[in-house]
């Protein structure tokens, strides 16, 4: 079992895990942006990150649970998925081709997700430099 540096280290880890998958996605839509046909894809991570939020942190989630009246009802749905979902970004105009890609709403995500991905990398450098301070810190005093 490894040292545990902090509860959100590994949900940042997580994060940044999805943010690459993501990059990789909008990368793949730039490449295609001639392909006849194409659609652009995606990736929604967020509800999943907030379930590994709650089960880190504790549920502090406004939800109404389903109240069991009587034992032989069926249990409710979970609609939050343990993964993150991939699903076709439409909505733009396709070409006379098919293609729906559109090049700067592409830039635009993938700008956006590079910013969060330096974000998290800047989050994770701070929590291991704290946790190493400590160490180096109880290694002074012995």
């Amino acid at each position: 079992m490894g040292i545990k540096v902090s509860r959100a280290h590994d949900l940042m880890q997580n994060a940044m895990d999805y943010r690459a998958a993501r990059q990789d996605m909008i990368s793949g839509n730039i490449a295609n942006a001639d392909t006849p046909f194409y659609r652009p894809r995606d990736i929604s991570f967020e509800d999943t990150l907030a379930q590994k939020s709650a089960q880190i942190f504790g549920d502090k989630s406004q939800t109404l649970k389903m109240a069991h009246t009587n034992g032989a009802h069926l249990d409710g749905i979970d609609a939050a998925s343990s993964a993150p979902t991939m699903f076709f970004r439409d909505g733009h105009m396709a070409r006379n081709d098919g293609n729906s890609v559109d090049l700067d709403v592409e830039s635009t995500e993938m700008a956006k997700n590079s910013t969060m991905f330096n974000a998290l990398t800047a989050a994770l450098k701070k929590d291991s430099a704290l946790f190493k301070s400590v160490i180096d810190a109880s290694s002074k005093t012995s």
